[in-house]
């Protein structure tokens, strides 16, 4: 993997960085215009100081190896715009786009995706790098990035600050005036959310007000966010669909969700700002999340560790590959809520809330045996391995509930698209990663 190289001066302001990304646009249409042709741009560093802004080009590998390529996106040939309901649709090329979370694990995909996908235009990622799980694996993401630009005529930025840093958030949107706007920051985690409330608040409260008073300051054409299937708490009518009453949650984490959605239809009903929110379900597939169960099972089952099953393996989650969440985020954020006056001449909220998720949910203990077996065939594990022993059944833990099921007809009816990547393709695919992963890098992740 090539390295990204250092800048050696003193990291721009978000202001300075504003003049080179016009520069490097110069440079994008010359690139454009003259394939051969080699153009000179800064790259990013992953490492640098907070609020770090740098524009990064580097070469790409063969193969993504820490994203795979997306089956659903190889279908996606745009056929599904001339069918949009109630939606206006918004043209991505040559548009400056803003994705916060980048290089987590959902953003830093729909980064590379949106460098596929577009010929021009400018990508910021926005991150701050936190210490929830080793930054080692989000710098392989950014690296992933790097070497996807060098394909690209896109000019991509990433800036390295936090959004609960209004300021900042501030000097982002009046420099660049992003288009779009696609927040996947957040602070992730039922289990952690009881043991470290602040960082919920913090990020997922007052890091998500800041979005949106930037976005009624700077307007968008689109402000997309990631909710969650916790939103849903302990209801028991499956499957789980967004008409459904979702008054209480069972975690902080999802109790700071539901409020996005909130503030989110208030800012789109005050300041008509299209706003669409969209709720994962349980996110699994390459260089994902270290903390969520399918990655560290395969971490303790390497290290002969025991793995937990809550409920005593009697949990059931509807599972959602990575490539088929990013088509999802990537339909939806073509497509933006229209906005319309109502009888009082006030605007009818631009406001829509969507489920993503594979609509079949799987029972723990054969997700696990699924993942073990092909951790086998990845060569990950020996043929010989004992899993029986190697599993301990649990009671449920506080803030979980048994069963998420989703109900994504409203996204297959809207935006033509439903998840169609199974477990057992989607464990293989990791499982392969992984593989290869821990041959190159070890067990920094």
């Amino acid at each position: 993997m090539a390295k990204t190289q250092a800048r050696k001066d003193k990291a721009p302001s978000v202001a300075s960085a504003k003049t080179e990304v016009k520069k490097n646009t110069a440079t994008t249409k010359a690139k454009a215009s003259d394939a051969k042709k080699k153009t000179s741009v800064a790259k990013s560093k992953p490492k640098a100081a907070s609020k770090e802004v740098s524009a990064s080009k580097a070469k790409k590998t063969a193969g993504a190896r820490g994203t795979s390529k997306s089956r659903t996106a190889a279908k996606s040939d745009g056929s599904w715009l001339l069918n949009l309901r109630n939606k206006s649709r918004v043209e991505l090329e040559g548009k400056t786009i803003l994705v916060t979370g980048s290089p987590g694990f959902v953003g830093a995909n729909l980064v590379l995706r949106l460098l596929k996908e577009m010929k021009t235009g400018t990508v910021i990622s926005f991150d701050n790098m936190n210490d929830y799980y080793n930054p080692t694996l989000k710098e392989y993401r950014l690296k992933l990035i790097d070497e996807a630009v060098a394909k690209s005529g896109v000019n991509h930025l990433f800036i390295r600050g936090s959004i609960a840093d209004a300021p900042l958030v501030e000097r982002v949107m009046s420099s660049y005036r992003p288009d779009v706007v696609v927040n996947l920051a957040a602070q992730a985690g039922v289990r952690y959310s009881i043991d470290h409330p602040e960082v919920y608040v913090e990020s997922n409260l007052v890091g998500f007000f800041n979005i949106l008073e930037a976005c009624r300051r700077y307007p968008v054409e689109h402000l997309v966010y990631a909710s969650s299937s916790s939103v849903y708490g302990g209801n028991k009518k499956i499957p789980f669909a967004v008409e459904d009453k979702v008054d209480h949650p069972v975690s902080l984490y999802a109790a700071t969700k539901k409020s996005n959605e909130l503030l989110a239809h208030c800012y789109s009903k005050l300041y008509d700002i299209p706003t669409t929110g969209l709720r994962f379900f349980t996110v699994y597939g390459p260089a994902g999340r270290p903390d969520m169960f399918y990655f560290s099972a395969a971490k303790k089952l390497v290290s002969r560790n025991v793995i937990q099953l809550y409920n005593y393996g009697n949990c059931r989650r509807d599972f959602t590959y990575i490539d088929d969440i990013v088509e999802g985020v990537f339909r939806v954020m073509q497509g933006a809520p229209e906005k319309k006056k109502g009888d009082d001449g006030l605007p009818i909220p631009p406001y829509a809330v969507y489920n993503i998720g594979g609509g079949t949910p799987e029972n723990l203990l054969d997700f696990v045996s699924t993942l073990q077996e092909e951790l086998v065939r990845a060569k990950v594990l020996p043929k010989n391995f004992d899993f029986e022993a190697y599993r301990e059944l649990v009671p449920m833990q506080p803030g979980d509930v048994p069963e998420t099921y989703a109900d994504s007809r409203a996204l297959e009816e809207d935006y033509g698209f439903r998840p169609t990547i199974g477990i057992r393709e989607g464990l293989r695919r990791f499982a392969e990663w992984f593989y290869e992963y821990r041959r190159r890098y070890g067990d920094k992740d």
